[in-house]
């Protein structure tokens, strides 16, 4: 790794954690700078998700006085989070890197669009409370959204703050804090599997969760002063323009 490389990906680790602080989304940045340095779509999605985990935790760390309370939901939903994990971890190791390489361009696409739709979901999710009786219904909705982030993850936090905030009454705060912590479940399973089956760009991702880290303490600095829509519309404008280019590699 020259300097160049490094100073790369310690800029892309601090954009993607201030964008994740303030809008969501990070992951459009930081998963594109490890194709972009030579890594395969595969390490590049696993590299990804360990050097982003440093930031999650963080952020649990920071939110850790809206958790006690909410144990019974905590424990619920990080035990469908480990086995919604688990599966998403297996189905991207056993699927050909060609499978991947061709879904990628779809699912940043995705990823996409949750975010320019991130305020029409919120608004949704306002009007959609669901009986309480349907108690089996967000765990299995969390656990399809495990498999979903650690497949990929990009745009995994709007999907769970979207559940959490449909299936309870807590404020936009605590659904928040949960969110972030059942991010964390979801990576470490999923990282921990990783490591020990595949290869990992464990120095890309270590220059990268500085980068992640500081961030996280920049975004929360910045975000009163930051417009998140238009660093939203930014995003979405990256993201397409990427998801343009592997599309144009891959299939033209």
């Amino acid at each position: 790794m020259n300097i160049a490389h490094l100073l790369f990906l310690v800029a892309a680790g601090l954009v993607a954690g201030t964008v994740n602080s303030i809008a969501g989304g990070g992951s459009l940045i930081s998963f594109p700078a490890l194709l972009f340095v030579g890594l395969g779509p595969i390490v590049a999605n696993v590299t990804n998700s360990l050097a982003s985990l440093p930031g999650y935790i963080s952020g649990t760390i920071g939110y850790r006085r809206a958790l006690p309370h909410q144990r019974h939901r905590l424990i619920q939903a990080s035990i469908a989070c480990v086995f919604g994990s688990v599966v998403g971890t297996v189905i991207l190791l056993t699927t050909p890197v060609s499978y991947f390489r061709a879904v990628v361009p779809f699912l940043i696409l995705g990823a996409c669009a949750l975010l320019v739709f991130q305020e029409r979901i919120s608004l949704f999710v306002s009007f959609s409370k669901v009986s309480s009786k349907s108690k089996w219904v967000m765990p299995l909705a969390i656990g399809i959204s495990a498999i979903y982030g650690s497949y990929f993850g990009a745009g995994l936090g709007i999907i769970l703050l979207a559940i959490l905030s449909i299936f309870s009454d807590e404020t936009l705060q605590n659904n928040n804090a949960l969110k972030i912590t059942l991010s964390v479940v979801i990576a470490s399973v999923g990282d921990l599997i990783y490591v020990l089956v595949t290869h990992v760009a464990f120095l890309d991702a270590g220059v990268m969760a500085i980068g992640f880290i500081l961030g996280g303490f920049l975004g929360a600095k910045i975000a009163s002063r930051l417009s998140a829509r238009v660093l939203r519309i930014s995003i979405v404008i990256f993201g397409v323009c990427v998801s343009s280019i592997l599309f144009y590699q891959t299939y033209l």
